[in-house]
């Protein structure tokens, strides 16, 4: 168990049997340069940093740097088959990931759809089974789908990423009640992946119960992504806190805040 310095006691983040001193999960992509990107790790203190292969010519020392820069002592890594559009992709380079010994731990991606970039649930279910029966460690990436994110669960995956809002769009959480039911019927950690824009999307994230959240183009795209990175971070401790803490029921009408017996009249 975790103490905040307020003396509220929560359990620590644990996925597949590790435990993570943070909940908050940072990507790679789109940042202006690596100094950007690493002011912002330094600054957020993730407990994972996520890096899509596909997107890395090995070939090139400057593609190739992103593997290089980040200190893999301090980080974990964690791949992910981002760029993927189908399960069998998605298969491949998982297989890649592990065979250059970076991790049998992989965010799973499989998206079609290249104008939303929304995921693929058969895609997804077909490559996670795929994964997982390899002995893969999966953490798949989903739309807010209830029903995908218990099958999922059932064939084993560590985690579901459900998006609260389209990858890269900023809209935060416009509807969280489906990914309320996937957290209520929870059986493995739920990481809410994408759309998130600022510190209070983080926040309502995990005031609903997420356990962590996964952040990228809302720092990388900042202007100053360490100052962001450092918010997120901020916003989503405090959210978490809040979860722990207890907040008060929503109430269709006002509820004094002073009682009104013995007041004299």
């Amino acid at each position: 168990m975790q103490q905040s310095p307020n003396g509220v006691v929560d359990a620590p983040l644990i996925i597949a049997g590790r435990e993570f001193s943070s909940r908050l999960i940072l990507g790679t992509g789109k940042y202006r340069n690596s100094e950007d990107m690493l002011a912002a790790f330094e600054a957020a203190s993730p407990g994972m940093i996520t890096v899509a292969l596909r997107r890395i010519d090995f070939d090139d020392p400057k593609s190739r740097s992103i593997l290089e820069d980040v200190d893999w002592k301090r980080y974990t890594i964690l791949p992910n088959t981002a760029g993927c559009q189908t399960a069998d992709e998605a298969v491949r380079v998982a297989r890649l990931a592990r065979s250059m010994g970076l991790s049998d731990w992989i965010k799973l991606e499989v998206i079609p759809d290249a104008k939303y970039l929304l995921p693929d649930p058969i895609g997804t279910l077909e490559a996670a089974e795929i994964l997982v029966n390899e002995g893969f460690t999966v953490m798949p990436y989903i739309n807010a789908d209830p029903v995908l994110a218990k099958r999922l669960q059932e064939v084993g995956t560590a985690t579901v990423m459900p998006l609260a809002s389209p990858i890269g769009s900023g809209q935060g959480i416009p509807d969280y009640r489906q990914i309320q039911i996937i957290i209520e019927q929870a059986t493995v950690p739920v990481v809410v992946d994408a759309g998130i824009g600022a510190p209070s999307d983080a926040a309502l994230a995990m005031e609903i119960g997420a356990d962590a959240c996964l952040v990228n183009t809302a720092i990388a795209k900042a202007t100053n992504p360490a100052a962001m990175a450092r918010a997120m971070r901020m916003g989503l401790d405090a959210g978490r806190l809040a979860y722990v803490a207890g907040r008060i029921p929503k109430l269709a009408y006002a509820s004094a805040s002073s009682p009104l017996e013995g007041v004299v009249r």
